[in-house]
């Protein structure tokens, strides 16, 4: 276990079992960090290591991924961001900073949209404005779909690896790939298919927050177009480019999105009350 973090399990009000990493000072500005398509709390650890000690942080592990419960149904969008409030009912979380990672930043402009009272602001890594109709997205959803039990580690090897634009550490993607395998089969796919089939620009509506969005300029995924898609949708949002960096910037650039966070939150007025 990486050195301060301490893992531990809430159980939501309708008793869906959950892990989640927490580390730092518990008088701290709340920040929860949401991990995307089939990761796990795993997927911050760098990060969780470099963020200051002042900050109270928060890495919940989504139902059907990694060692939380997981239940035959319940995937979409939506059905995640009703998780991750109750996750902060559970833990006692009023108000956070909410740090959405790739798919995660989904969940986590829902719950900001929808329950602004729980949210003091929104930083968004490498997140999508829209999936459907992106070729890679829909090459994947061919091979998805596909999926049975065992789910092939080739596969995941290949998702994982090719989410960045420099190789990582190989004993860490060697943990998320560990990490995406613990996701059965119907996870990956029916998770998969929420995000295809959910409007996703329509996520978008309603986030009155502050609102910081951060993307690498080598993103295999998004465009910096579609990033504007967000910075016109969310009023006051500002952006922060990455020169050199893939998808997942807290993978490739976790000392550099550490001290974004720590000066983001910052810069908020009372953040993570309870």
């Amino acid at each position: 276990m990486a050195s301060g973090i301490a893992v531990h399990r809430a159980e939501l009000r309708d008793g869906l079992v959950l892990p989640y990493a927490e580390t730092g000072s518990p008088d701290g500005a709340k920040v929860v960090l949401v991990h995307g398509y089939a990761d796990s709390w795993w997927t911050f650890e760098p990060l969780l290591r470099g963020l200051p000690p002042s900050l109270h942080v928060y890495a919940p592990t989504q139902r059907g991924h990694g060692e939380a419960d997981k239940p035959p149904d319940g995937y979409l969008p939506e059905d995640l961001a009703l998780d991750l409030v109750a996750f902060m009912d559970a833990v006692g979380i009023g108000r956070a900073v909410l740090v959405g990672g790739s798919s995660g930043g989904i969940q986590a402009r829902i719950v900001a949209g929808r329950y602004p009272d729980r949210v003091v602001g929104l930083v968004l890594l490498g997140v999508p404005a829209e999936l459907a109709g992106k070729p890679a997205v829909t090459e994947l959803w061919e091979t998805v779909r596909g999926l049975q039990d065992p789910v092939d580690r080739a596969f995941a090897e290949n998702f994982s690896a090719g989410m960045t634009a420099e190789p990582v550490g190989r004993g860490f993607l060697e943990t998320v790939v560990d990490e995406s395998l613990k996701a059965p089969a119907h996870v990956w796919r029916e998770t998969l298919r929420g995000l295809l089939e959910t409007d996703l620009r329509a996520t978008l509506a309603g986030i009155l927050v502050p609102t910081l969005v951060v993307w690498g300029d080598q993103d295999p995924l998004l465009t910096r177009e579609e990033q504007q898609v967000i910075l016109d949708a969310v009023p006051g949002s500002r952006l922060i480019v990455y020169e050199g960096v893939g998808h997942v910037p807290y993978w490739e650039r976790p000392e550099r999105v550490a001290p974004d966070i720590a000066d983001f939150v910052r810069g908020l007025q009372g953040p993570g009350g309870t």
